[in-house]
């Protein structure tokens, strides 16, 4: 049985699921990410791939480069990523790159995350945490797509 997250995760990760949320009401699928240093957000964001025509305006893509732009930096070593599903291969990629200190995820993505290649796709420095909140964020994109599903 996994262990419950800490209440911080917790916290941190609702603020994804409000990004995830406005995602979904943009009709774009419905993942968020915050990124947290030193206990402060410092960047926010959601997917935008409909809206900007652009297939790498993912969640995590968006929230990196925001809060690189914040820190004046392109490292992210102290910085915590919460996102509400499970990184893609490209989003683990710039997560490798920027070295970010830790990842937090919600939901799993067995067909499009980027463990079913191996955790080794993330900086070694990185510290990998799923699961946190992944009920609350899994049925948010399931009544997304069943909705998807109904509509065409």
């Amino acid at each position: 049985m996994p262990k419950p997250a800490p209440q911080e995760d917790v916290r941190f990760m609702a603020e994804a699921l409000r990004e995830a949320d406005l995602a979904g009401g943009e009709d774009e699928v419905p993942v968020g990410a915050v990124v947290v240093c030193e206990g402060r957000i410092i960047a926010r964001a959601h997917n935008q791939s409909e809206r900007l025509r652009d297939a790498t305006a993912h969640a995590e893509m968006l929230a990196i480069t925001a809060a690189q732009d914040y820190l004046g930096s392109k490292v992210l070593d102290a910085c915590t990523l919460y996102v509400t599903l499970e990184p893609c291969v490209m989003c683990a990629g710039a997560l490798a790159w920027t070295r970010v200190g830790r990842v937090v995820a919600g939901a799993s993505d067995p067909k499009g995350g980027f463990l079913r290649f191996g955790s080794g796709l993330l900086h070694p420095k990185t510290v990998y945490e799923p699961g946190c909140e992944g009920e609350a964020a899994g049925s948010l994109l399931t009544a997304y797509f069943r909705a998807k599903r109904r509509s065409n």
